[in-house]
């Protein structure tokens, strides 16, 4: 199951940070060439994410933990074919 996790921070909300690791895997994949299923996967999965989460109500979540110097992550995975995610406090 592919997985991708994602760090915001003070500096850069989870938007910034996801629209950030799929313009850098939507770059790798193009070099690298057709033919690689993980990249395709990770790639269609930050793009699902980028189209379908709710950044505002993502944004006001983590930023409740970042501010209180807690270190936090999301991790995105895909359940029966839908994008989906989890905020993990670290």
């Amino acid at each position: 199951m592919v997985q991708i996790e994602l760090i915001p921070d003070l500096c850069h909300c989870i938007e910034t940070v996801a629209r950030k690791e799929y313009e850098k895997l939507a770059r790798s994949y193009l070099q690298a060439g057709k033919g690689d299923s993980d990249f395709e996967d990770k790639v269609e999965l930050l793009r699902d994410f980028l189209e379908s989460a709710d950044f505002r109500k993502l944004r006001k979540q983590s930023e409740e933990y970042l501010l209180k110097g807690q270190n936090i992550k999301f991790i995105l995975y895909r359940e029966r074919g839908k994008a989906k995610h989890k905020m993990v406090r670290s």
